[in-house]
């Protein structure tokens, strides 16, 4: 980012602002926030019109830092359809430390509840809200202030945050994200995070690195049941092995059973509950070296706590995971998360929600998960490339 040559913003480059001032009501209620302190009435930028400015650039491909925001809040066009004043760069930069995400998160759970999704009868059985839970790692660079980060090249600093993300597969939406450090170390471990924020009644999808005895006992205790993934070298005692039938024996699952799992002269805690583990027959692979993936000796095993299933259906369940990995593409390579306008937290966490509202109202509007054809031709529509009707033509021919 150093060394860009300083380019002007233009009218022309942030089209469609009407479509976006139609939220304002919505995001209206961010008004107070961060202004207890403010006594004297100083504060020109507040929570809804930061929050209205980071929409706008996930929406416009002409914004790609925080210094183009600052010049684009600048436009008479800007300033008149969003609401907003002038900010500067440093006030722009420094003041979502006193923004709290959370009344931005209830907008986003209230958007997420406007969505309707088609009803796939397959998963009435399991009674509960099935949720997929990953993390993804954003870099982002601080040009302004030296962080306590490692040095990279050309006197860079670079910094990361992971954004631990629950997603409603069903649905084809985000509920919650919560924001650390990169370093899966301490409070900002994976496993750690998850524990603090289990709620009820979710049927929880995990990969390997939700492995935890003591997890998946607060899973179980909280009224939620797990479908995760464990590690080819899984040790388990069964106690009892389940017959599998035809439709079992079709999505390749070539053994099913109740068991006891780790050592008990070596593991302090153990699951506190009965366990099924469930294996799957897939492709096998070499894991790769350079992300330093693991491998598959052609057996994929499943744990989970639900002894009322079909083993078919919850192979079924595990498939739907890879949902939350087509969310992330979405989130960082169709709307421009791949680096963040902050390294605050609350900055981080602020557009990570803008984010899951642009992929709601991309979803509600069109009746379509967003994907790069539909994503584009709104983007050719705010830049005025494309008309309304040949946006909603195009909307009809992907439907």
């Amino acid at each position: 980012m150093a060394g860009r040559t300083k380019r002007e913003i233009r009218d022309q480059d942030v089209q469609g602002l009407k479509c976006l001032r139609k939220i304002r009501p919505l995001l209206s209620r961010l008004r107070k926030v961060g202004t207890e302190r403010d006594r004297a009435g100083n504060r020109r930028l507040f929570m809804d019109q930061y929050c209205a400015l980071i929409l706008m650039a996930l929406f416009s491909p002409a914004i790609e830092s925080l210094r183009d925001l600052q010049r684009a809040c600048a436009l008479d066009k800007v300033r008149k359809r969003l609401g907003v004043s002038r900010a500067s760069l440093g006030s722009l930069s420094e003041s979502v430390a006193i923004f709290d995400p959370a009344p931005l998160k209830e907008i986003a759970a209230e958007l997420g509840h406007t969505i309707r999704s088609r009803p796939d009868l397959r998963f009435d059985s399991v009674g509960q809200r099935i949720t997929a839970v990953d993390g993804t790692v954003i870099d982002t660079v601080k040009r302004v202030a030296e962080l306590s980060w490692t040095p990279k090249a050309k006197g860079k600093h670079l910094s990361a945050y992971r954004l631990h993300t629950h997603f409603e597969v069903l649905s084809g939406k985000a509920v919650r994200i919560d924001a650390t450090s990169a370093s899966p170390k301490g409070d900002a471990d994976e496993r750690a995070v998850l524990q603090r924020t289990i709620e009820a009644d979710r049927c929880y999808i995990l990969d390997r690195g939700y492995i935890s005895y003591r997890l998946w006992n607060a899973i179980n205790a909280a009224g939620s049941s797990y479908v995760c993934r464990s590690s080819d070298r899984t040790l388990a005692t069964v106690t009892h092995v389940n017959d599998l039938t035809d439709a079992d024996r079709a999505a390749n699952v070539i053994s099913d059973e109740i068991v006891d799992l780790g050592w008990k002269a070596k593991h302090r805690t153990r699951p506190d509950h009965p366990v099924r583990l469930i294996c799957v027959a897939v492709k096998p692979h070499a894991g790769c070296r350079r992300m330093r993936g693991p491998t598959c000796d052609g057996v994929l095993r499943l744990v989970t706590n639900r002894l009322d299933l079909p083993a078919e259906l919850i192979a079924e369940i595990y498939r739907l995971r890879w949902i939350i990995e087509m969310f992330f593409r979405t989130f960082k390579q169709l709307l421009g998360c791949r680096h963040l306008f902050s390294c605050d937290h609350n900055g981080v966490e602020i557009q990570a929600y803008c984010g899951m509202i642009v992929c709601m109202l991309i979803l509600i509007y069109t009746g379509e998960k967003p994907n790069r054809a539909m994503y584009q031709m709104v983007w050719y529509y705010l830049i005025g490339l494309a008309s309304l009707k040949e946006l909603e033509a195009f909307i009809r021919t992907r439907r």
